[in-house]
């Protein structure tokens, strides 16, 4: 353990070195193709093997850890938020409720399935596998598209909806399990079963009225108050005011009864609607670069090196079902409105997980090891490494096999 007299400077030259092999972490990987959330995971897996080794890192030190990863957590969602096209998703809503509905449905139930009668585990912990399969990381295969120059194209445009429709939907069933969890710990019977509906419908009251107040916010306040902030201040002023009202709406969350993360994901869809806000996203950038590899090495601080053996055989049962979700979830409902090639171009790149599935994980390994298993949360890190690893690979492929552009189906 570390004396106090020098903890200080101990955690800032500890976090000064995390802070620069993230940027060569990332900056290496980058240049191989390689998703750097993956090096970041490892990275944060490395400081905790070398911590049970000579523990150099002090309770404070964890601490601050957790804490910068929180932050990451909300500029991870905010910006996804941020990025998300709502009135792009209003044109193409009834095939992407479709194909989004096949995919959520397929891959939640084959989750389920897998983790509670295959693996033998948990009703808590096998919803919490369930609902993180059923998110897609629509930055991992957008990214592909855009490096094709395909994103405009049908095909590109409906991926994006159906994953922002995935990540949406990821965040609502999580406000809603964190919600019944502890009611279902303790069993059900005709009591708890009463209980467990009056807390859903005043989840949802909560919920409805949280979504409410992000309308009225983005439809009368925030052009006001982002002009103000244009007319006071230069680009920094702007950025940090939308950094500073994305904190504020995600703590709100949180006191509300939900997750930093529901609330960072709603206020990146409150700024969205503005394309002068939508601009600022590269200057934003630098403050989702410096906080968002924090979450990813949170995550691997939290994976115990005892569970990895086993969390490697569940994560391989996981990842088979985690392919097969989407590959037929997205796929057969897809080849209804975009035929076989756009299809298979739909399902390869729904199958990544990443952002909200790691989220969804990490907040259920926080309530401890009756939600999520030691286990189970390194499976799912496997999962999210693998697919994240191999379907850009593949979808460069298919990509350059089958050119997509404007006008093509």
């Amino acid at each position: 353990m570390v004396e106090p007299e020098f903890a200080v400077p101990h955690i800032i030259m500890v976090l000064g070195g995390v802070i620069l092999l993230t940027i060569l972490v990332g900056s290496g990987l980058k240049r191989v193709g390689v998703p750097s959330l993956i090096g970041f995971m490892i990275l944060g897996l490395l400081l905790r093997v070398t911590d049970s080794h000579w523990a150099f890192l002090s309770e404070e030190a964890i601490r601050i850890f957790d804490f910068l990863a929180t932050v990451g957590i909300i500029f991870l969602l905010f910006r996804v938020g941020l990025e998300s096209n709502l009135p792009g998703l209003k044109r193409q809503l009834k095939p992407a409720s479709i194909i989004w509905a096949g995919n959520i449905l397929f891959s939640g139930i084959l989750g389920y399935v897998m983790s509670y009668f295959a693996l033998g585990l948990e009703l808590i912990p096998s919803l919490f596998v369930a609902i993180a399969l059923t998110a897609t990381s629509v930055a991992i295969s957008v990214a592909v598209w855009q490096e094709a120059k395909a994103t405009n194209s049908p095909t590109g445009e409906l991926l994006v909806d159906v994953a922002e429709m995935d990540d949406i939907s990821g965040m609502v069933f999580m406000a809603l399990l964190f919600a019944i969890a502890p009611m279902l710990r303790e069993g059900l019977d005709s009591t708890v079963v009463g209980v467990l509906f009056e807390t859903l419908g005043w989840l949802s009251f909560k919920l409805m009225g949280f979504g409410v107040f992000c309308v009225i916010f983005s439809r009368y306040l925030e052009h006001p108050i982002t002009h103000f902030f244009r007319r006071i201040g230069e680009t920094p002023a702007k950025l940090l005011m939308i950094a500073g009202f994305g904190l504020i709406i995600a703590a709100l969350a949180e006191l509300l009864g939900f997750s930093v993360a529901i609330g960072a994901f709603f206020a990146g869809l409150i700024f969205s609607r503005d394309p002068e806000t939508v601009k600022l996203d590269t200057p934003l950038g630098i403050l989702y670069d410096f906080f968002t590899p924090f979450f990813f090495i949170g995550i691997g601080l939290n994976i115990d090196p005892g569970t990895l053996i086993t969390g490697i055989g569940i994560g391989g049962a996981l990842l088979a079902v985690a392919i097969i979700g989407k590959l037929v979830g997205t796929g057969g409902p897809a080849r209804l409105t975009t035929g076989r090639t756009g299809s298979l171009l739909l399902s390869i790149s729904m199958v990544p997980r990443a952002e909200i599935a790691l989220v969804i994980m990490q907040r259920g390994l926080n309530l401890g090891e009756w939600a999520v298993p030691g286990q189970v949360f390194s499976g799912m890190v496997v999962v999210v490494a693998v697919t994240a690893l191999i379907s850009p690979i593949i979808l460069r492929v298919l990509l350059k096999r089958w050119p997509q552009s404007a006008g093509e189906t």
